[in-house]
Parts: C-alpha cells; structure tokens; sequence
C-alpha cells in the first residue's frame, strides 16, 4: 500500500519542467549481448532454456498458449531487433506501474499478460522453473543496463494517430499481407494469424489499432519488399481488428484507476475513484 500510494502522488503531481528534469530516465545505449558472456554454466542454461521458450512458445509450453502465436511473433529477430518490441533492456524497467493493471507490476506479471491476452492461454507459474529461464534469459539481455533505464529502440516508433478506413485496409491486407498470413488471415507457415479463433484476443495490445498500425509500419511486411504509408498501417490495422477474435472477459477489469486510451474500444467497468463518488 506504502509503495502504491507513492506511486499515486508522483502520478498526481503536476507537470513542470524542472520535475520533468528530475524525473527523466537515463537512457543507454541499444547493446545485445553475446551468449559468450555467460559463463556461468547453471546460469547459462537457464537463460538458453528461456531463450528457447521464447522461440518456440507452443511447442515448449503446450498448456500455457491458447493459439498459433509465439512470444517472437511479435517480438522480431527473437527479440533482439531494436525499435520492434526488443526484449533487450526489458528487465531493467521492472518494477514499473502500468496504467492497465492498475498496479506495480513485476516482469512475471508482465510475462503473463502476454500469455494470457497475446497467447490467448494461461498463466505460467511465477515461481516455476519456465518463468525462471524465462526471465533468467531478459536479465540477461539487460546485462549491463542501470535499474529504471530507458534504452534506445526499445518499443515502437510511434505514429500520430490517424482515422483507418477498414475497406482501404481490406486492399492493402489482400494485395500486401496475404501472402504472408493467408486470404482469410488465419496464418500460413511464413506468418501467424492475424484474427480467428488462433489469433490474439480482443485484450492484447495488439488488438488496439494505435499499437498495431504503429508495428504495421515499422516492420511490415517483413521482407521489407515495400514500405507502407501511415494511412496504410492505420487502414489495415483498423481492418485486421474489425474482424473476429477470442474473447477475453477479464478485459472488464483493465484501467481501473482511469485513464483507458481511445483505441482499446471495449467497456471496462467503473474507475475506482468513481466508484468512491458513488
């Protein structure tokens, strides 16, 4: 309660650039580390069991993922290609306060909001040994990196928000991406699928067309065989989350402090301050 209530005075406190200054994140430069650095044997078998994991998700976690995705679907070149959800850093910015959970959240919370809304499956134990090497391999490509640093290509390179027309993004997904994820968008060996009962479901960052068109446009198509415009990314992400996908009921509970962005188009129940007005 201590640490949350922390959390909201420096959330409530007002905007000034000399706070902005205190408050900024160091920001180091994008390095990845080679496997050559880990010579510890038992630390280095953890961390390659994780790297693993993260490769070949459904096949190593059959129980835990719920359709044909893979923790790299998103996460390119393992995780390793900056400025394209890069895992490189990652564990350094734990613990963070997330607006969507509401709460201070550990990387093993982080990893299993993947599993549950991305995977569309379930939760991995957060003191069994897959979460273990799971989170053994991210501190290891955080090595060297200052707790609560920011890193250079971390995440995406982010795209002013633009009204998408789903009958444009119809057209670029059937002459542009198709090939890759199939006509009817659910997945051909090159690519996985974009929505249908093996996609993400409706409560993954990726099914909220900012993030997505945002992706879109950094690194699709992935051969990099053509560049799509801004326009282009918002109309095929706003196409590819018009179309249907798994549930996720637990999304009532996201953003329960307020604060829930325009693009996550679902009803979330009442903030709590709301609630206490009531």
């Amino acid at each position: 309660m201590l640490l949350l209530a922390a959390v909201e005075r420096v959330i409530a406190r007002p905007e000034s650039s000399a706070f902005a200054q205190q408050t900024q994140k160091p920001r180091v430069p994008f390095r990845v580390p080679s496997v050559d650095e880990l010579k510890d044997s038992t630390y280095r078998a953890s961390a390659l069991r994780g790297r693993a994991i993260l490769l070949a998700t459904r096949d190593s976690l059959r129980h835990n993922v719920g359709n044909s995705l893979r923790c790299a679907s998103c996460h390119l070149d393992g995780g390793l290609r900056r400025d394209a959800m890069s895992w490189v850093g990652s564990f350094a910015r734990f613990p963070q306060y997330r607006a969507r959970s509401g709460t201070v959240d550990l990387i093993e919370d982080r990893i299993n909001d993947c599993f549950r809304r991305s995977m569309n499956g379930r939760a991995l134990a957060p003191a069994g040994r897959d979460m273990r090497d799971i989170v053994t391999y991210l501190a290891f490509l955080s090595s060297g990196t200052p707790v609560g640093a920011e890193t250079e290509g971390q995440g995406l390179p982010r795209l002013q928000p633009l009204k998408g027309d789903p009958v444009r993004g119809a057209t670029v997904f059937t002459t542009v991406c198709s090939r890759c994820h199939g006509a009817n968008g659910q997945g051909t060996p090159l690519a996985p699928p974009t929505w249908g009962p093996h996609s993400f479901n409706v409560g993954a960052g990726m099914a909220r067309i900012n993030t997505a068109a945002s992706f879109i446009h950094a690194v699709m198509p992935i051969d990099r065989a053509l560049h799509l415009s801004a326009q282009q990314a918002f109309d095929v992400a706003t196409y590819i989350n018009t179309r249907p996908r798994p549930d996720f009921p637990a999304k009532a509970r996201d953003w329960p402090r307020g604060g829930k962005p325009d693009d996550a188009d679902y009803h979330v129940l009442p903030t709590t301050s709301q609630e206490k007005s009531r």
